[in-house]
């Protein structure tokens, strides 16, 4: 695997509160998984080792307006945002976990749909950098974390799924939704990545 930092970087999606805690509005569907397979800690690692190379770390948040004013519901999984009152901006619950506070230089993104490039910067602000590559880490596998993938597939962007970083409610759901993420995207461990990150800072 080759990867240039300059043009990569790597996204981690809906690591909040909410999402990926057992307290958290989602926690029922997501927290016993990401705890098992070590989704943060995986993460935090692919994280650093972007940031040393000099590759861009991004971040997809979802959040709404009190009130919700805000929020469409035309899905089932927005329903239950909707009934729980969840994910409101400003709120605790909606914020990125602790152990994967962004760092100085970091880019956050806030939107309200599943893909992340839906009505938000994501696409304005990778291109203003020249970012052509994006690796994606985060959770729900098969929710936003493909949706998002799918959308910059579908944008002309080189898309890799790093596989260990990524987690859904069981692993047959991950399991699946890489075997379909496969011919839009390339599957990757970060163990895969971050061997690419230092090779090409070590050749610089």
């Amino acid at each position: 695997m080759e990867l240039n930092p300059a043009t990569t970087a790597v996204i981690a999606v809906h690591l909040q509160k909410d999402v990926v805690t057992a307290e958290g509005a989602f926690g029922g569907f997501f927290a016993a998984q990401a705890e098992k397979v070590d989704v943060v800690g995986t993460t935090a690692t692919l994280l650093d080792a972007a940031r040393a190379a000099g590759a861009a770390v991004v971040y997809t948040r979802v959040a709404w307006q009190p009130g919700l004013a805000d929020l469409v519901v035309n899905s089932p999984i927005l329903g239950i945002v909707a009934q729980s009152g969840c994910l409101v901006e400003g709120s605790d619950m909606a914020q990125i976990l602790p152990e994967l506070t962004p760092h100085d230089g970091d880019l956050v993104v806030t939107h309200q749909r599943v893909g992340g490039f839906s009505a938000s910067q994501l696409d304005v602000l990778l291109r203003s950098r020249g970012i052509d590559t994006v690796l994606f880490a985060g959770v729900a596998t098969n929710f936003s974390v493909e949706g998002t993938a799918r959308q910059a597939s579908d944008l002309g962007y080189r898309t890799v799924i790093v596989s260990d970083a990524c987690s859904a409610a069981d692993d047959a759901t991950h399991d699946a939704s890489l075997a379909s993420l496969g011919l839009l995207a390339e599957i990757a461990t970060s163990a895969d990545v971050i061997a690419a990150l230092s090779a090409a800072t070590v050749t610089a």
